[in-house]
């Protein structure tokens, strides 16, 4: 066991290079998700975050090591990595625009005969206007309803950690709420959380960790308030 492990981390990420064809985008990526946390990771476009998430999830072939609840990972098939309990929510709202809301949540079902921790009844009480819009095709929706179906069709596969990538990218403050409260509640029952997000404020509201990235690798790792302390890592790596 390793000593990531040892203190309850759920994902360890050690040394992780990815490439584009002959771009090297991750540069030695290491960092840690530990059961029910949520961890942000921050940073400004084209630093690496999302292509971070490919790797994990297999979507990028990645070179290094990935453990998932200490068994190897890295090199497996995503399908392979949904199966073990790693949830992804993709930055394109990955939704079947010609199936209802209803039936984008049951094709989340990773087991249709065995009961997860979420029900559709579950995601209908979290996010009331998917039930108004139960037989609503999902390419009529708006992009915040979209992104709260995708959020939901995944947590139907009932993962033990699930990746969110930029999930308030173009949304309303309203919806920005809506998405902040879901990933709260989504943490309080037991699911570790990996986001990807710009809007700082809401990596501080609701992270436990951050880590920031800046040219492929980590910059910074540390709670809120020590970011929040740290002047000269935001005005660097995050600020505009």
């Amino acid at each position: 066991m390793t000593d990531a492990a040892k203190n309850g981390a759920l994902l360890e990420v050690r040394d992780l290079n990815a490439y584009y064809g002959k771009s090297h985008i991750l540069h030695g990526v290491t960092f840690d998700v530990r059961e029910g946390e949520i961890v942000s990771l921050l940073g400004r476009n084209g630093v690496g975050r999302s292509t971070t998430i490919k790797a994990i999830m297999g979507d990028v072939p990645p070179q290094g090591s990935i453990r998932f609840r200490g068994q190897e990972i890295a090199g497996k098939k995503p399908h392979e990595i949904a199966h073990l309990g790693l949830g992804y929510v993709p930055e394109n709202r990955d939704i079947f625009p010609g199936l209802t809301v209803r039936e984008n949540l049951y094709l989340g079902q990773k087991n249709a005969k065995k009961a997860g921790r979420w029900s559709i009844q579950d995601m209908y009480d979290i996010f009331p206007r998917l039930a108004e819009r139960a037989d609503a095709p999902g390419g009529v929706l708006s992009g915040g309803e979209q992104q709260m179906l995708t959020m939901c069709r995944s947590l139907m596969g009932d993962p033990d950690l699930i990746m969110v990538d930029e999930p308030t990218e173009g949304l309303s403050p309203m919806m920005v709420e809506h998405v902040g409260k879901l990933l709260v509640r989504i943490a309080e029952r037991g699911v570790a959380i990996l986001l990807v997000e710009q809007k700082l404020t809401i990596a501080l509201k609701i992270s436990q960790r951050l880590y920031v990235m800046g040219h492929g690798h980590m910059v910074f790792e540390g709670t809120p308030a020590q970011l929040q302390a740290d002047a000269a890592i935001r005005k660097e790596w995050l600020e505009v």
